[in-house]
C-alpha cells in the first residue's frame, strides 16, 4: 500500500487521501476580462508532464485539511509533501529534491 505523508498527521495511507490536480495555478485577477479560449485554457489546460508534478491534496479522512506534494507521475513516489501557500521545493534534471 502506497503511504503518503500528511504535513499535519504524518504518514497515512492512500485510501484517505484525494488528489485535487496540479498546484500552484494562479486564479485569473480578472476573471470576466477573460474571452471564452481564456478562461477554458485557465480551467482545463493542465501541464500533465511524465515526471515531478506539483498536486494539490487533501487529507479527506483524517484532518481534511489541503496540502501540496511533489509527485514522480511515472513511479507514483511522492518526493515531498509541504503546507498550502509554502513554494514548490525545487528539484533537479533527474527528479532529485536539491
Amino acid at each position: 500500500m502506497l503511504l503518503i505523508k500528511c504535513p499535519y498527521c504524518g504518514q497515512r495511507p492512500e485510501t484517505e487521501f484525494k488528489c485535487g490536480g496540479e498546484a500552484h495555478i494562479a486564479r485569473p485577477e480578472d476573471p470576466s476580462a477573460l474571452n471564452d479560449e481564456a478562461w477554458a485554457d485557465f480551467l482545463y489546460t493542465r501541464s500533465s508532464i511524465k515526471g515531478v508534478l506539483a498536486e494539490r491534496w487533501m487529507h479527506s479522512h483524517g484532518c481534511q485539511r489541503w496540502f501540496n506534494a511533489l509527485r514522480n507521475t511515472h513511479s507514483d513516489a511522492f518526493l515531498i509533501t509541504y503546507e498550502m501557500g509554502k513554494p514548490r521545493p525545487a528539484v533537479d534534471e533527474n527528479g532529485e529534491l536539491k
